[in-house]
C-alpha cells in the first residue's frame, strides 16, 4: 500500500496524487492539501511506488508507464471507497492525468475529479495534446490551470477545446505550472492556491454542468 499524509477533517475526501518529479510532500503539495483542508476536504495524500523508492535511496528515477500507475491510483481507491462521505480523486500535473484518466472509466463509487495544473501537452509540443479521453468522462472533472502554464496556456487551450467543452476549467491569473504569477501582478502563488482550493470547494458544491471557460 502506498504511504499517505491525511490533512484535515471533512465530509468529503479528496485522493490526492504528486505530480512526476516531485514526492506528496512537495512545497507546492504542502501548500495546496493545507489551503483544500481549511475548505473543509479531507485530502488524503499518496505516493506512487516509484517516487516511494526515490525516497528510500535518494535515487531519481522516472514515472513507470501509466498503466501501473492506474493501477496503484486505484488500489488508493480501494482503500478507501467504503468510508462515508462523497470520494473524490485528483492531482497535481501528472497525478491529475491519471486520476482523469480514472475519471473516464464507469466507476460509481468517484464523485468527481479535480486536477491541479493539468499537462495538456508537453511543454514547446502543442501538437501532443493529452485529452483523448476527455469525450469519456464518467463523473464532473475539474482543472484548476496558470493562464501561462506551459503545459497548456490559456489560450491554447481554449482553442483545442472549441466548441463543447467537457471539464470545467477555472483560470488561475498569470499563473504558471505551479501557479506561481510574475511578481508585478501583485499576487502571490499562496494566493492563487487558495483560489484554486476555494474554486475546488465551489465546485463540489455546485451543479456538475457548470462551466467556465
Amino acid at each position: 500500500m502506498a504511504e499517505v499524509m491525511i490533512d484535515g477533517e471533512g465530509a468529503r475526501t479528496l485522493l490526492l496524487a504528486h505530480g512526476a518529479g516531485a514526492p506528496m510532500d512537495s512545497p507546492f503539495m504542502d501548500q495546496l492539501a493545507m489551503a483544500l483542508a481549511e475548505q473543509g476536504i479531507r485530502v488524503v495524500r499518496f505516493e506512487f511506488g516509484y517516487m516511494q523508492k526515490r525516497r528510500e535511496d535518494g535515487k531519481k528515477r522516472p514515472p513507470p508507464k501509466a498503466d501501473k500507475l492506474e493501477g496503484e491510483f486505484s488500489a488508493v481507491i480501494d482503500r478507501y471507497a467504503s468510508e462515508s462521505g462523497p470520494l473524490y480523486i485528483g492531482g497535481k500535473s501528472m497525478g491529475g492525468r491519471i486520476a482523469s484518466v480514472l475519471a473516464s472509466r464507469a466507476d460509481d463509487r468517484i464523485a468527481g475529479c479535480a486536477c491541479f495544473g493539468y499537462p495538456f501537452h508537453p511543454p514547446g509540443k502543442p501538437d501532443r495534446w493529452r485529452t483523448d479521453h476527455f469525450t469519456d468522462f464518467t463523473v464532473p472533472v475539474l482543472i484548476n490551470q496558470g493562464t501561462r502554464d506551459p503545459f497548456g496556456r490559456q489560450d491554447e487551450v481554449q482553442a483545442h477545446l472549441a466548441g463543447e467543452v467537457p471539464v470545467t476549467l477555472h483560470w488561475l491569473d498569470d499563473g504558471e505550472h505551479d501557479f506561481r504569477p510574475r511578481k508585478s501582478t501583485g499576487t502571490t502563488q499562496a494566493e492563487l492556491i487558495e483560489q484554486a482550493a476555494r474554486q475546488t470547494v465551489t465546485w463540489m458544491d455546485g451543479p456538475a454542468t457548470s462551466k467556465e471557460i
